[in-house]
């Protein structure tokens, strides 16, 4: 069906026309608004000579509401929208339709072909545009059938107009949005091509498949860059929600909205990278969620630098029915939050944002300032922004008036907003007074406005992959771990809390190996996981219960390990163009730290250097160097060290391995070796080690990623075939007859529902750990849902196995009877009254808050246990990781039952 902009009645026009726009109430701060349309167009000076793009889209919507398009949706289809393109800055100017000229029909229908435009930018000289177009519209297409969203470039100068890639075949590829210019011509977009994503999912021996967002709705967006002839391809973050709308600043940086999407945190804030995706920081604003100036929760979007070097952004509710939103400026040189400042600004009383408007738009209700969906800065010192505005209009009895305050203070009946109306306007911030550019039309949204105007040049950032970097990390050049696909990454210290030395009793001791032995350092062992790319529902069903007890974690897969070296640093290479988080374990393998809320990457040659670590709920500045306090290590002379590796001034001791040894790679075994303690001051602590190979069931990884780590290995624990096989390995102590059992240890001998004469029995500890479909969730084993979900306690009666039933006491210790809905008692067939009895729930052994959680399962096996030495460090290792990561039933989408 083809959508159509509603048409109001005339009478609704009219009254807008003479009323609406020009009433205002003389106790409200619209009123400099209205007045502002009469001004001279000699104000404008400096911008009216350059010309000006917009976007035209009809208000579509039911009756008076606009659909308002989520920040987290990108894959979207509007048909009707245009590119305009204005002469000069004035309303008189003359306009031309850019767009229209995408496609040339065959001329055998006068229709104009429906398009989405949208994401419309300029380069820096203010000779070209580039902007996101869908189209043409087809009525009997469905929607996942229409042509994808494609990249366009206009140049003013020779008037010409087309796609940047030119081949049909691959520009409908993916869907590609939010473009804008780089420094040195190229092009960054959001798309969800996923192109290097794509290839890695191939060496790991998956199909080839874009993924999807974590909320497994459309398949993510994330930064690629694109040379302006459609050639060199590549993708530069690897977010597995959507990364959007980028912007280059000055400084040669990008600036972009992300959404980070994992369990304990579903919000949409800045982030900045270099063009190459090289040093991705977490900018601002991810705990400034509840930051609206009306109260509403907000996302930052459409991120654009001011003339001082701010950030002006679109505040814009969370999820909310109303189409614009409120105009902020971020200072993000001296803070991370709005209330949080950098570690150089400490003890500042300003905010880290500010409005540049006095009165206050409300995003949740009717807003007397009106509301804005773009703003775009003019670079001319005047302090103006040229905006698309709507001002506050209501609906009275079929007819629209304008907001005043007695208005909007009625409440018998409620004020109803009436449909936007959004036109393009020059606003002064000295004295908030705007001019229109492009006046508003009803039914009609004028938006994304910007000026084809000169601005500065912005610096060119070198990417890594070009070959003249100098960088060096240690013995490896940066074109060897290019070469390799991986980066490295350096922790100087994972007791760095928030700039505060968590070590018990403090670094110094607990970095001397003398003082602190291996068995009372917290911290031993570093994981990486990665999440498990999955695909839509056209390739693999998922349903609910392939994800297991908790579908917070999705899928994860584990990429390997490394050890924490005393003073708690790590350094390590790791696979590049990977999403990535931190697991740090104790001397058991078991992950002691939260779990990670937003996903690493290094660029192939990058070191990614990190102070340590960070509380899930702190604000404290962290992840951006220029903003975090000073690492807490600050690194050599240790004390306590063996002679044999020097540590030099400001080296922490996992530079030192790396220059005195190698640079690591990471690995799934984990060893242990006391390279560090002094023997002449104590003996060397005994080394130990956790291998696959030690298993005697299936290893989670190939037997050459257990034998030599690379890039593209992966560990992946699915329960039925690497967990579950473990209850059923033959433990019993057998007598020197070899035949005799002397004590029972094999799991399911003892935790069955049948004895041996196959008669019914209770198992052991009311744990069944036998396969077969549970009855409770037929694709899951009977021993998952034992060991991950409450129970019933279970009795023999009369040879089968039942729930056992207990009688119900009130709080005085007297029965409970059942009683008819008159409240009588119910009387049994004996004319007794009938008690109330209920089941006694047995509470599950595992956690899937990790193998920390799951204390009831593992204190068994230890040393003061009734089960030592029942499973070997080896499995109790490949349980605790797979706790861990999750507790999933499936890690790997292509084993789900189809």
């Amino acid at each position: 069906m083809i959508l159509r902009p509603k048409i109001l009645p005339i009478a609704l026009v009219i009254i807008c026309v003479v009323s609406a726009c020009g009433e205002k109430d003389p106790n409200s701060n619209t009123g400099k608004i209205a007045s502002a349309t009469s001004m001279s167009l000699e104000s404008n000076a400096v911008i009216q000579d350059f010309p000006v793009a917009y976007i035209s889209r009809p208000l579509l919507g039911v009756e008076n509401q606009t659909p308002v398009i989520s920040p987290r949706t990108m894959n979207i289809f509007e048909p009707g929208a245009s590119l305009i393109l204005k002469d000069r800055a004035i309303a008189s100017a003359m306009e031309t339709n850019i767009s229209d000229r995408a496609f040339v029909t065959d001329g055998s229908t006068d229709a104009i072909p429906l398009y989405d435009v949208r994401d419309v930018e300029s380069d820096t000289a203010g000779t070209q545009l580039v902007f996101s177009l869908r189209g043409p519209f087809d009525p009997d297409l469905d929607i996942e059938e229409q042509p994808s969203w494609n990249i366009w470039l206009f140049d003013l100068k020779t008037d010409e107009l087309r796609r940047i890639i030119d081949s049909n075949t691959i520009a409908e590829a993916g869907h590609d949005r939010d473009p804008h210019f780089l420094a040195d011509g190229r092009i960054v977009f959001t798309s969800n091509r996923q192109r290097q994503s794509r290839a890695i999912l191939l060496d790991e021996g998956r199909p080839q498949f874009a993924a999807l967002d974590e909320d497994r709705r459309e398949q993510a967006f994330v930064l690629h860059t694109i040379n302006s002839d459609g050639t060199d391809l590549e993708q530069i973050t690897f977010n597995q929600s959507h990364d959007q709308d980028p912007t280059l600043l000055t400084s040669g940086k990008l600036v972009f909205s992300r959404w980070d999407n994992v369990p304990g945190r579903n919000s949409i804030s800045l982030y900045r990278a270099n063009p190459d995706g090289s040093q991705l920081e977490r900018l601002y604003g991810y705990h400034s969620l509840d930051s609206g100036r009306d109260g509403s929760e907000i996302v930052f979007l459409d991120p654009r630098e001011t003339e001082d070097g701010r950030i002006l952004v679109l505040a814009q509710l969370d999820d909310g029915p109303v189409l614009g939103g409120d105009l902020l400026v971020l200072d993000v040189e001296n803070f991370v939050e709005h209330d949080q400042p950098t570690f150089n600004s400490m003890g500042s009383t300003e905010s880290g944002q500010t409005s540049p408007l006095d009165a206050i738009v409300n995003l949740s209700a009717p807003s007397l300032r009106g509301r804005f969906a773009s703003a775009y800065p003019l670079f001319d010192n005047s302090n103006r922004l040229l905006v698309s505005w709507s001002q506050c209009r209501l609906l009275e009895s079929e007819i629209i008036v304008p907001c005043t305050e007695a208005r909007l203070a009625t409440t018998a009946p409620a004020p109803m907003e009436a449909a936007p109306l959004f036109g393009i306007w020059v606003l002064n911030l000295d004295d908030e007074t705007q001019q229109p550019v492009v006046p508003p039309t009803e039914g009609m949204v004028f938006t994304e406005a910007i000026v084809m105007s000169p601005r500065p040049t912005p610096n060119f950032i070198m990417p890594l992959s070009s070959g003249n970097s100098t960088s060096q990390v240690l013995s490896q050049d940066t074109q060897a771990l290019i070469d390799e696909g991986v980066g490295i990454l350096h922790l100087q210290s994972v007791y760095d809390l928030d700039g505060v030395d968590a070590a018990i009793p403090n670094l110094s001791t607990v970095a001397n190996p003398v003082l602190t032995p291996a068995a009372e350092r917290p911290a031993v062992f570093l994981r990486l996981v990665k999440p498990v790319s999955l695909p839509d529902r056209e390739l693999v069903n998922l349903p609910g219960s392939a994800f297991g007890r908790s579908r917070g974690e999705l899928m994860r897969d584990i990429v390997g390990y490394t050890i924490i070296h005393p003073d708690g640093s790590v350094l390590v290479k790791i696979p590049a163009d990977v999403p990535l988080a931190l697991n740090i374990l104790d001397l058991n393998g078991r992950r002691i730290s939260p779990r990670h809320r937003n996903w690493l990457q290094v660029r192939p040659g990058e070191v990614l250097t990190c102070s340590g670590c960070h509380s899930n709920t702190s604000e404290q500045p962290h992840g951006r160097p220029d903003a975090e306090p000073p690492s807490i290590n600050s690194g050599g002379p240790f004390d306590g060290l063996d002679p044999s590796f020097i540590v030099n001034s400001g080296e922490t001791m996992a530079e030192a391995y790396a220059r005195n040894v190698e640079t690591p790679s990471l690995s799934f075994d984990l060893v242990f070796e006391d390279l560090w303690t002094n023997e002449s001051q104590r003996p060397k602590d005994t080394g130990f080690s956790y291998r696959y190979q030690d298993l005697e069931t299936a290893f989670p990884v190939s037997n050459a990623c257990n034998n030599n780590w690379t890039v593209n290995c992966r560990a992946t624990i699915n329960y039925e075939s690497i967990i579950h096989p473990l209850w059923s390995v033959a433990r019993n102590v057998i007598d020197i007859d070899g035949i005799t059992v002397l004590e029972k240890r094999t799991c399911i001998e003892c935790h069955t529902a049948l004895d041996e004469l196959s008669l019914a029995q209770v198992p052991i500890a009311q744990l069944n750990l036998t396969d077969g479909a549970s009855t409770d969730q037929n694709d899951h084993f009977n021993s998952y849902r034992e060991l991950l979900f409450n129970d019933a306690e279970q009795t023999l009666v009369d040879g089968a196995l039942v729930d056992f039933m207990e009688q119900v006491f009130d709080s005085a210790g007297n029965p409970i009877f059942e009683l008819d809905a008159d409240g009588n008692l119910l009387l049994d067939i004996n004319d007794q009254p009938t008690p109330v009895l209920r089941t006694i729930t047995v509470t599950p052994s595992m956690s899937t808050n990790g193998a920390h959680s799951s204390s009831g399962f593992f204190d068994l096996f230890s040393i003061a246990g009734s089960h030592t030495d029942y499973l070997s460090p080896a499995e109790l290792r490949l349980i605790s990781e797979w706790l861990d990561i999750g507790g999933q039933y499936y890690n790997n989408p292509f084993e789900v039952p189809q």
